[in-house]
């Protein structure tokens, strides 16, 4: 399974939950039946780490952000991963915009699976740090929605 995590500018929220599945993955032991990235709609920010506040943030809770860097989503992603998770509407709507007629990947928001169905991950770039905690709760509980849903496809169990 591939799962490509989509925000604005991939320094904020899309490394965050990337860094958040690839710790919960290696926990469940399933991380190498899962490949996982993270990208931005926007190239502001192509090949630029991630926010220094998402990265302590995610490191108070043992979550290495260092080598991530960001990048532009590309059209050859739609074939390359199976789930394309948006943090926001916005980003769904460039998702969807971007998307092949005969895409076979999910495309939707992250936090379908944390049962907040319509909800989106707040962009924290332009708040406190208390944004950024918000974050990793929010794409905490996503993150294990989302194993379980990776679970019922790769045919494991707890």
């Amino acid at each position: 399974m591939r799962v490509l995590f989509v925000c604005l500018g991939n320094i904020c929220r899309s490394p965050t939950a990337e860094g958040m599945l690839r710790h919960k993955l290696e926990a469940a032991g399933l991380a190498e039946r899962v490949t996982i990235d993270s990208c931005g709609t926007g190239d502001w920010h192509v090949g630029k780490a991630p926010d220094r506040r998402a990265a302590a943030a995610a490191a108070e809770r043992g979550i290495d952000l260092s080598g991530l860097r960001a990048r532009q989503l590309d059209r050859a992603d739609f074939e390359r991963f199976d789930y394309l998770l948006a943090m926001d509407h916005d980003n769904l709507d460039d998702l969807l915009a971007m998307r092949p007629g005969d895409c076979q990947a999910h495309v939707g928001l992250f936090l379908d699976f944390a049962g907040r169905r319509e909800a989106a991950v707040p962009d924290p770039y332009y708040g406190g740090e208390a944004g950024f905690d918000e974050v990793l709760d929010l794409v905490e509980s996503a993150a294990d929605g989302l194993i379980e849903a990776l679970r019922g496809r790769l045919g494991t169990s707890p």
